[in-house]
């Protein structure tokens, strides 16, 4: 006893080894994340790129810096009487009194060239008694966190390849004609305007523009603005999306794991339950029920749950198939071992002869008994191995008949007939051979037990799409109690004068075997006349049809 406990216990340590968790990465919860995350992070990462956002910004900056540069420019030839055919007659003193009272904004660098290429008026350069100055409020403290993201965040956007330091050109910190080419463009009248990265990286919107008089271009103007306010606008844009990115995968995730849940869980379920029928810890109701579920994991679940009710139901039929085995060669053998001690103690040698006929009945009959269990312990592998192939049923029958007409039990004793309808032609899918030993069997059964000038009629017939044959005698019948029992192994109802012990009692049961293996069915029942006597026995034989030909 304390063996087998020991037993099952390192068959369920070595069950609970083999389901430890293993690597999480290599799960089928990993892979559902992985899958949903990467859609959703491809998705986030076109988001942040806004570069047509980002460029329909500046395109709006550089707009603005020109309608801004055309009112100062109409300022200055308006304003300053010293403009006529030539700048470089300019009142410099008055072209800044202009310009310092435009208020140019600290963000905006506004630079008067004269038509030779020189600079005249630079806005960096006035005197900072003209601008406006107020006190600032006291600089918030940042905390950490705020200041950590948003390095993060400068990390990130440089990443993104149009962002990158280097990927725009350098703005001159002092532009001239030679360094700056859209500055050589407005000098010859046409418009210029550019995206230039400064030298802390951050990016500088430039626009050139003509100077000039009906005649002739009289200068150029150069306007440079800095972009912190598209930056702003595409880090609020950019913030939102990482926040509403931050929800989806925050969603993403929980779903998915729920979704996992749903699978794997119920999976790995199965998957114990199966090891331990496997192991032998189990039984036919271990495996869990899901066939609520009405998914794969419902289809699963009925599979495997009919799957092991198969199982157990083949190791219960195999168990009462053993028993009733031992049962059966028990009886001869002690019949024989009766024999042998009793054929030792007598002197008459007649006795004697009849002791070792016995002996050889009883040899005879464990021989054919033994070649019966074997071909029935053979059926159920035959069936699923050989490929079923289309079997005429009359032909098949009107052989048998043919074959039984010229034996000594049937001729001028016993009448055999067939009766089905001559114009059609039935076809099943069969093993030929199985299904010839049925019918050899159930013709075999009825003229053992028909008497002599005894009649056996076979039937065939067709219902909707089943074939149906029926094999009557007028022998004495079925006991009523024992049509529950008469396909049952080993099991035999004939008088002991009828050649007792000929018959293993396996025919029938080895008949309902195939014709199950079949897909068909196999059923009995006692045919009666008027006054309800019972005049013989029939066996009825259902079969699926397979062609039928008229």
């Amino acid at each position: 006893m304390g063996l087998v406990i020991d037993s099952l216990r390192l068959k369920h340590k070595k069950l609970n080894d083999e389901r430890l968790p293993g690597n999480f990465l290599k799960s089928l919860t990993a892979r559902v994340l992985a899958i949903n995350l990467l859609a959703l992070a491809i998705l986030a990462g076109g988001f942040l790129y806004l570069d047509k956002y980002q460029t329909e910004l500046l395109t709006i900056k550089a707009d603005a810096l020109t309608r801004e540069g055309n009112l100062i420019g109409r300022t200055l030839i308006n304003e300053s009487s010293t403009i006529s055919e030539n700048l470089d007659n300019v009142d410099i003193s008055k072209a800044k009194s202009i310009l310092l009272k435009l208020a140019i904004p600290s963000e905006r660098r506004v630079q008067l060239f004269l038509a030779n290429g020189k600079l005249g008026v630079d806005s960096y350069t006035l005197p900072d008694s003209a601008l406006e100055s107020s006190s600032l409020p006291p600089p918030s403290e940042v905390s950490l966190f705020k200041r950590i993201s948003f390095e993060m965040y400068k990390w990130v956007v440089e990443l993104i390849p149009p962002h990158r330091s280097g990927s725009l050109a350098a703005a001159p910190e002092n532009p001239t004609v030679a360094t700056l080419p859209i500055l050589e463009k407005a000098l010859t009248g046409k418009y210029g305007s550019g995206v230039f990265e400064s030298a802390d990286g951050d990016r500088i919107v430039m626009v050139a523009l003509p100077l000039q008089s009906v005649r002739r271009v009289q200068g150029a103007l150069l306007i440079s603005g800095q972009t912190n306010d598209v930056d702003r606008s595409v880090r609020d844009v950019r913030s939102a999306l990482v926040l509403a990115f931050l929800v989806a995968l925050l969603i993403t995730i929980l779903l998915s794991l729920y979704l996992a849940s749903t699978i794997t869980r119920p999976v790995r379920r199965l998957a114990k339950a199966a090891d331990k029928v496997s192991a032998g810890l189990g039984n036919k109701d271990t495996i869990p029920d899901f066939a609520n579920r009405r998914d794969e994991i419902g289809m699963l679940s009925k599979s495997l749950s009919k799957m092991t009710s198969s199982l157990w139901s083949r190791m219960d039929t195999i168990e009462n198939f053993v028993a009733d085995v031992a049962h059966e060669i028990k009886n001869p053998l002690t019949s024989l071992r009766s024999a042998v001690e009793t054929a030792k103690r007598i002197n008459d040698n007649s006795k004697r002869q009849e002791l070792l006929n016995i002996i050889e009945k009883d040899v005879k009959r464990l021989d054919r008994l033994l070649s019966e269990i074997a071909d029935a312990s053979r059926i159920d592998t035959e069936l699923s191995r050989l490929k079923p192939e289309p079997l005429n049923l009359k032909v098949m029958l009107q052989t048998l008949i043919g074959l039984h007409q010229y034996s000594p039990e049937v001729i001028g004793q016993k009448k055999i007939k067939l009766d089905c309808a001559s114009s059609k032609v039935f076809y099943i899918m069969a093993v030929t051979d199985r299904m010839g030993q049925v019918f050899q069997n159930l013709i075999d059964n009825a003229l053992s037990f028909s008497p002599s000038n005894g009649k056996i009629c076979i039937k065939l017939s067709l219902e909707n799409n089943w074939i149906i044959v029926t094999v009557s005698d007028s022998g004495p019948g079925i006991p009523t109690d024992a049509l529950k029992d008469i396909f049952r192994r080993f099991y035999t109802d004939r008088p002991h004068d009828k050649n007792f012990g000929s018959h293993s009692g396996l025919g029938l049961a080895i008949s309902k075997q195939i014709i199950n293996g079949h897909g068909g069915e196999i059923s009995c029942e006692n045919i009666c006349d008027e006054s309800g006597q019972i005049t013989g026995a029939r066996f009825i034989v259902r079969l699926r049809s397979s062609v039928v030909k008229n």
